[in-house]
C-alpha cells in the first residue's frame, strides 16, 4: 500500500524535528538561564560535536533562537548570543512592568486559586530564605513568584509574550545581578509581600499598582549593577 511506503520516510521527519527540538531546548534553557552568557560565540561545529549530531538541526535551531530574539547571527563573522544593550533592557522592563502589572490585576480578580495559595506559600519560603541570607535560592523564589502570578492570570496570550520578553532579557541572569545590590533582597521580598496582599484582598488596581511598582524598582537596581558589572570589565 502506498501509506507503507511513505512511513519510513515520515518517521525520519519525526526523528529530525526531535532532534530539532531538543536542541532547541537545551541551547535556549543555557541562554535564558546565563550557562552560555551574552556575547559567548555559538560555533555550529563545536555544537553538533557536543550533541553528537549532524549541523543541519543546529543551524534550524539557532535560526529560530535569532528570530526569537536570543541569538545574532552575523554573516561571514559568526552566530553569537544576543547581548541587548542598556537602552533595550529599559524598553523591556517598561513592557514588562505593563504585562506583569496587567498578570497581577486579572489575578486579583480570579478569587481564591491554587495559585494564591502557592503565592503565598513562596512569599513565606522567600522571608525565610532572604532572613537567612540565602540569596541564590530567593533568586528561583523570584522566578517562581512571578511566573505564578502570570499563570493566575489565567490568560495565554498575556503568558506567551511575557515568556518571550523574559527568555530574550535571559531573566535568570539579571535577577541574580539585580540582588546584588545592598539591601536588594528585603526590598524586593517586602515587595513581593504588598503584591500578594493586594491579591488577596482583591483589589486588582491595588495590585497592578504594587506589582509595577516593583518592577521599576528592580529596573532600577538592576542598572546599578549592570554599570558595576561593566566598569569591573573595563581593562585597566
Amino acid at each position: 500500500m502506498p501509506l507503507s511506503d511513505e512511513k519510513p520516510e515520515s518517521n525520519r521527519a519525526l526523528r529530525s524535528r526531535s532532534i530539532q527540538r531538543r536542541v532547541l531546548d537545551s541551547l535556549r534553557d543555557m541562554i535564558v538561564g546565563g550557562e552560555l552568557p551574552p556575547g559567548a560565540a555559538l560555533s555550529e561545529v563545536g555544537l553538533s560535536e557536543s550533541f553528537g549530531i549532524s549541523r543541519t538541526p543546529v543551524r534550524e535551531a539557532l535560526k529560530q533562537l535569532q528570530a526569537e530574539g536570543l541569538v545574532e547571527i552575523r554573516p561571514q563573522v559568526g552566530t553569537f548570543v544576543a547581548k541587548p544593550s542598556r537602552r533595550e533592557v529599559g524598553e523591556m522592563s517598561r513592557v514588562r512592568e505593563v504585562l506583569e502589572g496587567l498578570a497581577a490585576n486579572l489575578m486579583a480578580q480570579r478569587g481564591s486559586i491554587p495559585e494564591l495559595d502557592a503565592l503565598r506559600e513562596n512569599v513565606k519560603d522567600s522571608e525565610i530564605s532572604v532572613g537567612r541570607g540565602k540569596t541564590a535560592r530567593y533568586a528561583q523564589l523570584v522566578g517562581e513568584f512571578h511566573g505564578l502570578i502570570l499563570a493566575g492570570s489565567d490568560n495565554r496570550k498575556l503568558q506567551e509574550h511575557y515568556l518571550m520578553l523574559t527568555n530574550q532579557l535571559a531573566y535568570p541572569r539579571l535577577v541574580r545581578a539585580s540582588l546584588t545590590e545592598p539591601g536588594r533582597p528585603e526590598r524586593s521580598v517586602a515587595e513581593h509581600r504588598r503584591i500578594l496582599e493586594m491579591i488577596e484582598a482583591k483589589d486588582p488596581e491595588g495590585a497592578e499598582r504594587a506589582m509595577r511598582e516593583h518592577v521599576r524598582s528592580s529596573h532600577i537596581e538592576l542598572m546599578r549593577a549592570l554599570a558595576l558589572e561593566a566598569e569591573a570589565e573595563e581593562p585597566v
